[in-house]
């Protein structure tokens, strides 16, 4: 198990990025949140096996339909395994 501490930027707000992160999370099983910055990029912490959180961080290159992703930022470390849910946090 490890965990993804994730910044994403370009065009991420207002374009449903995160409610469609959370749909993909959920679905690849992983733990975690992610919420809008104030200076405009999306963060996001994503914990659960290695595959799904590749794949994960493979979809955020794209995200949601309105995106425009200019860089994901991924920082691996080992899963603290204190999240129970994948979580919008506002």
């Amino acid at each position: 198990m490890h965990r993804i501490d994730v910044i994403i930027t370009g065009r991420v707000q207002g374009v449903w990025f995160r409610k469609y992160t959370q749909n993909k999370a959920r679905e690849l099983g992983l733990t975690g949140w992610v919420r809008n910055e104030t200076n405009g990029t999306v963060s996001l912490i994503a914990e659960g096996d290695d595959e799904p959180l590749t794949k994960l961080t493979k979809w955020l290159q794209r995200g949601s339909p309105g995106a425009k992703v200019n860089t994901v930022n991924v920082n691996w470390e080992e899963a603290q395994e204190t999240l129970k849910t994948f979580e919008i946090i506002r």
